[in-house]
């Protein structure tokens, strides 16, 4: 697109952004700055605007983007990330939901270390979720990168560079300033924008073939170039061993994947009751679902109208397929029509992407603050605190004559501890900040790094590593009474060290054309995804390191813990 359509486009693709970022401010003067307001938007939400939230942070540029991409490249196989997705959500549902939003407060290692020593504890889930985070983000900078630099009518690397940098300063922004209850409701609003337009390209593509899916199926198989084979398993994970081996780990990686990240967990916390998480999953398997389903017609839609060929000419790894459909439906790139739903689809993508970075970047400031700075932080305040307390115990202890004079130092103790704790909670929301500055500096640093490689793809390996890590120490807490603390740690430990290790040892990183640094070869591993070996490490290692500790399980802390999780009694 060159010319008028081109500044139509971007006028068109710049109105998301002037929104979104209008709701940061209004959200930002109506808060009154507390933690819980920071991290969990007052639990104020509503099953219905968190189920469209928790659609909005999980339908992402891999779902939009990339899912679509793979089915137009690959076909029958590109559908395993739309069933892998969706089906995700009956694990989340029946087995995390609402005892997450019973037992924790903000985060992820509120649940895992009810029962347990916490520090430890929270340093190894803190430290992992916001490894997953940062995996996460990457795939959804690289989304942004490719729709940007296609908007502006080229493959252009300078185009990109600057676009993953935007991202990044505006997701800072928007965590910055707003907090949860600003990106709740950029997530909404993103969700809502994200299925009306799926449902109007569906549409669209329907028409063309007069209602007739048989019809688009055959015409994307005749012109994938596959014939038959482009309907049927096999043509990206068949063959070998390896790509069948790669099959299975990415499944798993999928489907286990979701209840262990840490930014869809965080969202069970926005709503008042264990009911109310329960009823927003169900809301969002809804909208979801929907989606998902739409994916595929868009995919062979792509593929029949588009033209892999073509797909693949403007970005190899296929995150363009559904952009360039949207500019062939409205009648070409010289058209109106083209260039307006072109950009249409752009900030809706777009949008996506803001939503899910605004997402997963509190969610990971949040794991920084509230888990590792905290942990850090009461080493060495709460032993200030606990001394006083301790005097004034001895004090009390002296004698009838000096029990008033211990009384009086025991209450300056507790307000020692009491004004350590809330100096804690205020530090906390700073770091939280500071945080998320510093983890959009990482994402926008490997964005530029993996532009390359197909989002859909780089998401599957944030989820193998929350599946290898994240999810065996929840688990295992919620359900298995002798879990102790040192089987948390390396559960977690366990799980992500080898699925990070794995990775960097992988094709993904070296030792091909499509590979992060294509010039070097130390690829030891050879399956692309991790989880195969890596989820079953995460589970060994946690059963391993509570069977061979010394710690003796609190039963009645399980017991506790046990109530709380089924009845709601005591939670937050």
């Amino acid at each position: 697109m060159t010319g008028d359509h081109q500044t139509l486009a971007l006028l068109l693709f710049s109105v998301f952004v002037a929104i979104t970022v209008a709701i940061t401010t209004w959200v930002s003067r109506n808060r009154r700055g507390s933690a819980e307001e920071f991290y969990a938007g007052g639990r104020l939400f509503s099953p219905m605007e968190n189920g469209f939230a928790i659609a909005g942070d999980y339908m992402s540029a891999a779902s939009f983007l990339g899912i679509c991409g793979l089915i137009a490249l690959f076909g029958y196989d590109g559908l395993l990330y739309s069933v892998g997705f969706l089906v995700a959500w009956l694990v989340v549902l029946f087995l995390v939901a609402e005892l997450v939003r019973n037992c924790g407060r903000f985060t992820l290692a509120d649940v895992v270390a009810a029962r347990m020593r916490e520090r430890p504890v929270r340093i190894a889930v803190g430290t992992s979720s916001a490894t997953v985070s940062v995996l996460y983000l990457v795939a959804q900078m690289v989304g942004a990168g490719t729709l940007v630099a296609l908007l502006l009518g080229g493959e252009s690397e300078a185009a990109q560079a600057w676009t993953v940098i935007g991202v990044g300063a505006l997701m800072v922004v928007y965590v910055a300033w707003g907090g949860m209850r600003a990106t709740t409701w950029i997530q909404i609003v993103k969700s809502v924008l994200l299925l009306g337009g799926t449902v109007a390209l569906t549409v669209l593509v329907l028409t063309r073939f007069h209602g007739d899916f048989d019809r688009l199926l055959l015409t994307a198989a005749e012109h994938s170039g596959h014939g038959d084979a482009f309907l049927a398993p096999g043509l990206k994970y068949g063959g070998d061993w390896t790509a069948r081996f790669d099959f299975i780990s990415l499944g798993l990686a999928l489907v286990l994947g979701t209840a262990g990240l840490p930014h869809i967990l965080s969202r069970f916390y926005t709503v008042p009751t264990a009911r109310a998480a329960r009823r927003s999953v169900v809301w969002a398997i809804g909208l979801i679902g929907g989606f998902y389903l739409m994916t595929i017609v868009l995919g062979f839609g792509a593929a029949a109208i588009v033209g892999p060929e073509t797909v693949r000419g403007s970005n190899a790894a296929g995150n363009t397929a559904v952009a360039l459909l949207a500019l062939d439906l409205g009648g070409g790139a010289d058209s109106t029509g083209g260039t307006v739903l072109f950009a249409v689809v752009a900030a809706i993508a777009f949008a996506t992407i803001l939503a899910v970075v605004a997402g997963i970047t509190l969610s990971a400031s949040a794991s920084v603050a509230h888990d590792l700075y905290a942990s850090l932080r009461r080493r060495h305040t709460a032993p200030h605190g606990e001394a006083a307390v301790a005097r004034g115990e001895v004090a009390a202890a002296r004698g009838e004559v000096t029990v008033a004079r211990g009384e009086a130092a025991l209450v300056r103790g507790e307000v020692a501890v009491a004004r350590g704790e809330a100096a804690l909670v205020r530090g906390e929301a700073a770091v939280a900040r500071v945080a998320a500055v510093g983890i959009g500096v990482v994402a926008i640093a490997l964005g530029l790094l993996a532009r390359d490689l197909n989002v859909a793809f780089l998401v599957g390996l944030a989820f193998a590593v929350a599946a290898s890590a994240n999810l065996p120490a929840l688990l295992y807490s919620l359900f298995w009474r002798d879990f102790t603390t040192r089987g948390a740690v390396w559960a977690v430990y366990g799980g992500l060290i080898p699925a990070v290790v794995l990775v960097v040892l992988s094709p993904v990183v070296s030792g091909g054309p499509a590979s992060l640094f294509p010039g070097v070869d130390f690829q030891y591993f050879p399956l692309q995804n991790p989880g195969l070996v890596s989820i079953p490490l995460g589970f060994v290692a946690g059963w391993l390191g509570t069977v061979t500790s010394a710690e003796v399980p609190d039963g009645a802390k399980y017991a506790e813990t046990e109530v709380r999780s089924l009845t709601g009694a005591g939670a937050v």
